[in-house]
């Protein structure tokens, strides 16, 4: 009789299983679209701009110096390439004639006589000893950004505490805001075929795949749309970063990255 109720118990038991198991699978079809967001600290990360390019002789040690910044929480490593050196035979896949615009507004704010490559800004300032300098994180911040991904579409809310909605109304530049967003990928590489780095593989980290400014506005009101619809995603590691700025797009006052 034992040997009858044992088959007996197990066939009961498979087939609960069985009838179990379907509704299992299926009830995280039901559930809703995953979100993720981040929110800015009160102390920035150090915001690092590269300025950059493929047809650059000189720019390959300052890209593997940014690439060597992955994992630090207390720094926003950007890789922007510029397009001025495309017309020596590379055309550069990452450069943009935004960029290159941004570089030589930068350039003009900080009375620089020229632009040039590799050009390193470490926290909207000129930083020319690039290699082995200490990397400070920004003063304490105001601002504070959170950032919010729901699908392919990543929203960004931006609040400002009384000291700074206090600023004299006279002084524009402290009284209002800008800021920019990007999309950084990792882990690209390039056979360059012609231009002064002919015949090398160069490896790209932080590039900055696409970079968005926003216009500025007045501190205590509503900035304009925050919202940004992204690109297709590729196969590489991709973050989005949000960095407010004063009203000139010059100096960063906060930066938040959203890595979901």
């Amino acid at each position: 009789m034992q040997t009858n109720r044992q088959p007996s118990t197990m066939r009961t038991l498979m087939l609960s299983f069985i009838v179990t198991l379907p509704l299992t699978v299926a009830l995280p079809s039901h559930a809703a679209a995953p979100t993720c967001e981040a929110r800015s600290s009160p102390k920035p990360p150090a915001v690092v701009e590269l300025y950059t390019s493929e047809g650059c002789s000189s720019c390959p040690p300052a890209d593997r110096w940014l690439s060597a910044l992955k994992g630090r929480d207390d720094v926003l490593p950007l890789a922007f390439h510029v397009n001025y050196w495309d017309k020596l035979g590379w055309p550069d896949r990452f450069a943009s004639a935004a960029i290159t615009d941004r570089q030589r507004r930068l350039q003009q704010a900080s009375g620089a006589a020229y632009v040039y490559t590799p050009q390193v800004m470490l926290n909207g300032r000129d930083l020319p000893a690039w290699s082995g300098a200490g990397l400070p994180r920004m003063a304490a911040s105001n601002v504070t950004i959170t950032l919010v991904r729901d699908g392919n579409t990543v929203q960004a809310s931006i609040a400002s505490d009384a000291a700074m909605q206090g600023t004299p109304a006279s002084n524009t530049t402290s009284a209002s805001l800008s800021g920019y967003w990007v999309v950084l990928e990792n882990g690209h590489s390039s056979r360059v075929k012609a231009g002064e780095n002919a015949g090398e593989n160069l490896a790209h980290d932080h590039v900055v795949t696409l970079y968005r400014p926003v216009p500025a506005w007045r501190v205590g009101a509503s900035p304009p749309s925050m919202t940004l619809d992204l690109p297709a995603a590729t196969s590489k590691s991709r973050r989005i970063a949000f960095v407010v700025t004063d009203a000139l797009g010059n100096k960063p006052l906060q930066a938040v990255v959203l890595s979901c």
